[in-house]
Parts: C-alpha cells; structure tokens; sequence
C-alpha cells in the first residue's frame, strides 16, 4: 500500500511539529479530566456538588436550545451535556462557543470597519446582475448585505483543474511582484513545494517588495516546525502564525484559519482549494491520485482578496500596530479592461459573526438551481437545512450530484460522510465517489451561468467553525470550465447513487448515530 508509506514519511518528516501538537492535546487532556476528576471526586463529600452541577448544565441546556442555530449544531451538545454534565460543560465551553469571547469580535469588528472602506460600492454592477437575472441577484444581494462584499464586473477569472497548474502560475506571478505579496494558508508544509516559492519570496524581499506570510499553527503542525516563522523573520519576510496550539486550554481552539489566498501587488489574487504541501501538486501521493483545482483573479476584484487577508492578518496582531497602518498602498487605483462580460463576488465567512455565508450561498444555488447543480467536496456532514435543500432541488426535477473522494484522508469522518448517503439519494439527490484518488476540491455548478470555487467544504467545520474564503461567479467564461471539469469528474468517478438507496442494518445505522453526535468536531 503506497500511500501508507507515503503519509508515514510525511509524519516522520516533521517530527518536532507531529510532537508539539501530541504534547500540547496531552497537556490539554490532563487538565479537562482534573476539572472532570475534581467535580466527580466533590460529588461523594458535598452533595449539592452533584446537584449545582446539574442545574448548571440545565442552564447552558436552555441556553444552547434557545441559540439561533440549526438543531442539527444544537442537538449533539444537548444530548452530551444532558449525559456527561461535568465532561460535556467542560467540552462544550472548550469548542462549542465557537470562539465567541468579547476580545476576537472586538478585533473582527474594529479590523473591518478599518478595511471595508477601501472596498467598491458598485452600484451599477449590482444593479446590472438585477436587470439581467433575478435569481442571481438574490445571492449577489444576499453576499453583499451581509458579508460585506460587493459584485464586480472589470475582472477576470482563470480556472485550473489541476493544483500544479494553478500553483505554477502562481510562481510565475510571484516572480512578477513589484510592490507587495500577501500569502495566507491553512497549511504549509517545508518541503519542495514551499522552497520553490520560498526561494522567489527571498528574492523579492532582496529587490525591496513586502512580503508578508500567514498560515495557520493547527493546519501546519505536521508540516513545520516552530523554527520556520523564525527562520522567514529573519530573512526579511513578515509572518504570523495563527491561533498558535500550546498547552492549556484555549476557549478559540475550535476556530482555525482556512482561507488559501495570495495577493500580489493589488493586481493579481489566487485561491482555491490547495494549501502549499506537496501532496497537493502530486509529488507524494498518501491517498492515491490528489484532485484539487484554484482560479487567479486578475483586475479590481483583487481588492475583496486583500481585505481578506489583511482582516485575518491584523485580528492577529496583539500590539494592534494596524490602526495607525497607511493601506492605500495595497489598493492601487489602475483601471482594468475585462476581456470577460461576466461578474464575480469574492467573499469571506467568519465564525464570529453568527452568519453562516458560505452555507447560505451554497442552498442559494441549490434553491436557485433549474436545470442541474452540482457539488465536489472532501467531506459530506451536512446541516438538516442543507439536506432538504438538496433532496427539494431533486424533487423539483433538478439534476443534483455530488461528488465525493473514493480514498479518504480521515476514515472516521468518510464513515461520517457515507452516513448522509441515503437520507440524500432516496430523495432522488445523486452520490459519485472519485475512484482515483482523494478529492480535495471545493465547488459547484449550476445551469451554465453560476459556480463558485474556494475553499468552503460541506462540513460543519468549515461552514461553522473555520474562516472561509469563497468566489461566487456569474456569466464569467470560467463558469464553462469548471463545469466542463465536472463532466471530465463524472466520467472517472463511481455512481454509488444505487448502493445506497436500501436500507442499513441496525448495528450500522447505531453506529453512524453515535458518530453524527461528534460530527461537529470532525
């Protein structure tokens, strides 16, 4: 089994990365079953221990049950509080606020009303959208009011089916630079891959261009180790590490950066669903053949990319050095001639502000769908509301597919994932698993005239839990290319539609019950 000595060789790789991350959950563990232990040890002396404890978790039960969330987020923490009060109040404190403390909202809100300013109205271009098509203005509306980013029209869009391809240009364009380089990523891994860019990195910063790099601690725990931040420092390269792992409890542990963005000069932005590891380009493979796909931005769209990045970028900055930060740098004015009729929305999603954009986009185009849409994603754990969007669109009659990996990278969470088989297919919703290899992309079709590509998965994770990146297009030439990439997909992948639509057994559908209980932290 080659791809069993491959991700063997990628742990071994980063030892130190693989041993900070057990240390820190081990610290993590001890403390969570001291506060479990002391609680459960205080039941046998005072037993009004046993009885605040249960009124606690009553409190934070109400509590949870009167969020204005989806019962299939309220439920799981319902049923374990009422079970385990002490573990499940200590469990829930821990990844179910989601990050809610009054310090990151602060910084969220003062860093956006900061950067949004630099941002386009476009007027017209919305108004545009509205004249030519209803249903499109509805999600271009929908983006715009609530997650704060406007539709464009004087920009284009490459879209790449491969990873290496997307990641080549991207070099090319790096080499490019002038001016400034904004990189932010859930995962880098120092490896090949990395020093090809890290080596175009170094020269720019000889040749006077800004370089800044940004990347998640948990995302890249296996892939670097805590000398890499140090080592670019120390080249000349700004880097931050987001929400560093370390022992101790940590009340935003459960919140991680998974945006994949690059900005270069203000002109040109990539993203899409590659972080920058080698198995993402091929050279290793640990679970077969690696599918994943990005789009290069080119034009006045750039803009909503370098909000993006700098918004993450500056919530992380402790010493606050931003607010007296002259940005108009990075917003440069030069017009830009499309050779694209269409329009694109580049948006955000953050878990802090009780908006689930990337979920509401997704059963728009769903909702909005005629003919036929179609999805890719690495992990299938949906909300309730996404499963009857879906099951309702094939129930109209629209052709809904989507596409999941044939090799998973995490088996617990394809058992997870192969779970929502039926309740989907027997509402006439169509499941393809791609027989090479693991598919990593993210995005969706519909009717030859939407799609969008980012790197927002149809998991809780991503939809509840993570910052998100996401490109909402319309009319754009590279609406046919994704689409003809889905067919390309379709052709290579196994209809698992049929094997799915009979019944399980009793034992199996237990286990996938206890199993959906913790799909939320998967």
């Amino acid at each position: 089994m080659i791809f069993k000595k491959n991700t063997i060789e990628k742990k071994a790789a980063n030892k130190n990365g693989v041993k900070r991350l057990a240390f820190a959950a081990l610290s993590m563990l001890i403390e969570i079953m001291l506060i479990v232990l002391l609680f459960t040890s205080l039941y046998r002396v005072a037993e009004w221990v046993a009885v605040l404890t249960k009124i606690i978790g009553l409190i934070f039960v109400l509590y949870i049950y009167g969020q204005h969330k989806t019962s299939s987020m309220k439920m799981p923490w319902i049923i374990f509080i009422l079970m385990f009060p002490v573990f499940g109040l200590v469990m829930y404190l821990l990844v179910g606020l989601n990050g809610s403390t009054k310090k990151k909202r602060k910084a969220i809100a003062e860093a956006d009303e900061w950067l949004f300013k630099y941002l386009p109205e476009n007027t017209d271009e919305i108004e545009n959208v509205k004249k030519e098509n209803t249903r499109i203005y509805n999600i271009c509306s929908y983006i715009e009011k609530y997650a704060g980013y406007p539709v464009y029209q004087n920009s284009d869009v490459k879209y790449y089916d491969k990873a290496i391809d997307a990641f080549n240009a991207q070099l090319e364009e790096l080499k490019k630079a002038k001016n400034f380089i904004f990189m932010e990523y859930h995962a880098i891994e120092n490896k090949e891959s990395w020093k090809k860019v890290e080596d175009v990195l170094f020269q720019k910063v000889s040749e006077g261009v800004e370089v800044r790099v940004f990347y998640d601690d948990m995302g890249s725990i296996s892939f670097v180790n805590t000398d890499f931040a140090r080592r670019l420092r120390e080249n000349g390269i700004k880097c931050q590490v987001f929400n560093e792992f370390s022992h101790g409890i940590n009340f935003f542990l459960n919140n991680r950066d998974h945006r994949k963005i690059t900005v270069i000069d203000g002109r040109v932005a990539f993203t899409g669903g590659y972080n920058l590891a080698n198995e993402y380009f091929g050279i290793t493979e640990p679970y077969g053949k690696w599918k994943d796909s990005g789009i290069k931005v080119t034009g006045e769209a750039v803009r909503s990319f370098t909000v993006m990045f700098l918004e993450m970028w500056n919530i992380n900055d402790k010493n606050k050095m931003y607010i007296d930060e002259d940005v108009d740098k990075y917003f440069p004015q030069e017009s830009y001639l499309s050779a694209d009729d269409g329009y694109i929305q580049p948006y955000a999603d953050s878990p802090l502000d009780d908006e689930q954009v990337g979920e509401e986009v997704y059963i728009s185009i769903i909702n909005k769908a005629d003919k036929y849409c179609y999805f890719v994603t690495p992990y299938l754990i949906i909300t309730d509301e996404m499963i009857h969007a879906f099951s309702l669109a094939a129930k109209r009659g629209v052709d809904v597919r989507i596409i999941t990996p044939g090799i998973p990278d995490k088996k617990i969470v394809y058992g997870v994932t192969r779970s929502f088989y039926n309740g989907l297919v027997r509402n006439g919703v169509r499941i393809y698993e791609w027989t090479p290899g693991f598919s990593h992309a993210k995005m969706s079709v519909a009717d030859d005239i939407m799609a969008t590509c980012g790197t927002i998965n149809l998991d809780y994770r991503s939809l509840y839990h993570h910052f998100e990146n996401g490109c909402f297009m319309y009319n754009m030439n590279a609406v046919k290319d994704i689409k003809a990439d889905f067919e390309k997909l379709f052709t290579e992948c196994n209809d698992v539609t049929e094997n799915y639509k009979t019944g399980r057994s009793s034992f199996m559908r237990f286990g996938q019950m206890v199993l959906r209980l913790f799909a939320e932290l998967m």
